[in-house]
């Protein structure tokens, strides 16, 4: 008898499974078919963005290969059209490559550049930092004290790991234009410092040393 009740419950139960299926057959199937899509399409824009990569590698490297005086303009062109292409790997590549080989000599251009990076390139938050610490010690023979904190403060105002670096640039900055007591303020600021660079923090130390016994 219980047997016979257990094989009854067993058919019910298969032939309400198989009835949900036949009503919903349609719900179903588009269901299906959307995840499908969904893979398919995720996939398929994965395979695109390791493309463009490719694309974006072989830019830079044929650029940096191919550069010598005579095609300077050519290769000006190519490395800011990568830099413009907002890809967090080549476009900053681009960028160091045109101001460690003096390509463009347009302080506002090159300052353009980096804003590019900076404010419209997708990046990790520390190589953002890296990168508007590069552009404060690019700008550091030209900008006055106030347009140098400016552009320092996105990182002097956290704690990112450049933050000691930004503070000896600033310090720096100030010795080199003999206002020493802001620039011992400063280098003072690098030692209380929980996570500065070591090798800033020994430089500061130093320079404290020496530069400001009284």
């Amino acid at each position: 008898m219980d047997e016979e009740i257990t094989i009854i419950d067993q058919n019910t139960r298969n032939e309400k499974i198989k009835n949900f299926f036949v009503k919903n057959k349609k719900k179903i199937i588009i269901i299906i078919s959307i995840l499908i899509l969904i893979l398919i399409g995720y996939f398929s824009i994965d395979e695109i963005r390791k493309r463009n990569k490719i694309k974006l590698a072989n830019l830079y490297n044929y650029a940096v290969i191919d550069y010598n005086l005579n095609n300077k303009e050519k290769i000006i062109y190519q490395l800011t059209d990568l830099i413009n292409k907002k890809d967090k790997t080549y476009s900053p590549l681009a960028l160091y490559f045109i101001i460690d080989n003096n390509l463009i000599s347009n302080q506002d251009d090159i300052n353009d550049l980096f804003n590019v990076l900076i404010d419209k390139t997708k990046l990790e938050v520390e190589i953002k930092n890296l990168i508007i610490y590069k552009k404060a010690l690019y700008n550091s023979d030209f900008v006055d004290e106030n347009e140098l904190i400016k552009i320092l403060n996105p990182i002097i105002n956290t704690e990112s790991i450049w933050k000691s670096h930004s503070l000896y640039l600033l310090a720096e900055y100030f010795y080199s234009r003999n206002q020493k007591i802001k620039s011992k303020e400063f280098f003072e600021k690098i030692l209380s410092l929980s996570n500065a660079n070591i090798d800033i923090k020994q430089l500061a130390q130093k320079k404290l040393n020496r530069d400001f016994r009284e």
